[in-house]
């Protein structure tokens, strides 16, 4: 996992010029931008392409569809909202703590509802969420998995069973909450299913 979070928005090279990042940026902020603003249906290439001042053929040499355009454009924004927690930043079971409040704190505001839609978009357009995984979720759930699983060999963590069924008892726990309105999502909410899952040393 050599990967920064801003390595996330990187995705597979193809033929063709090498990207510029400036304008790859303003592609991905744009399209961005307009989801948050009007919805998903009113994000289409041509209005990324308006919005950035960037040509549909330079938007379509760099991704192969909509979808996947839409996906980094949430991918790149999430990275820099929700940074993969540092080594430097403390235990692993106080750097999932952290993590997963920012999380509870970012699905209350727009960034929620952007999820949502991007998810439901490609499970409308391809029949399933795969995509969204592939682009999105893989890297960032592989990772936190395997801060958990540090955890658990240094003793920080102390709960038993495969380290990706916590994440997923705890990431899955805060987005089922969120999508279905259970109850509000607080920060101290958040801090308290880790902690009931991970079941941190001390």
């Amino acid at each position: 996992m050599a990967k920064s979070g801003g390595d996330e928005a990187d995705s597979a090279p193809r033929r063709g010029r090498p990207r510029s990042i400036e304008t790859s940026n303003a592609i991905l902020e744009s399209a961005y931008a307009l989801m948050a603003a009007t919805g998903l249906a009113a994000t289409t290439i041509d209005a990324v392409a308006r919005h950035s001042s960037v040509s549909k053929m330079t938007i379509y040499k760099w991704w192969p569809s909509r979808e996947a355009l839409l996906i980094d454009a949430f991918l790149h924004h999430a990275a820099q909202m929700l940074p993969l927690p540092p080594a430097s930043s403390g235990t692993p079971a106080a750097r999932a703590r952290g993590h997963a409040t920012a999380y509870a704190e970012a699905l209350q505001g727009e960034f929620g509802k952007v999820q949502l839609a991007v998810i439901s978009e490609c499970i409308s357009k391809t029949g399933s969420a795969e995509l969204f995984y592939a682009r999105y979720l893989q890297f960032r759930r592989d990772a936190l998995v395997e801060m958990i699983a540090a955890g658990q060999t240094d003793g920080s963590i102390q709960a038993e069973g495969l380290a990706e069924d916590l994440y997923d008892a705890i990431y899955g726990g805060l987005f089922y909450r969120y999508v279905f309105g259970i109850a509000p999502i607080t920060p101290a909410y958040a801090r308290n299913l880790v902690d009931l899952v991970l079941r941190p040393k001390g």
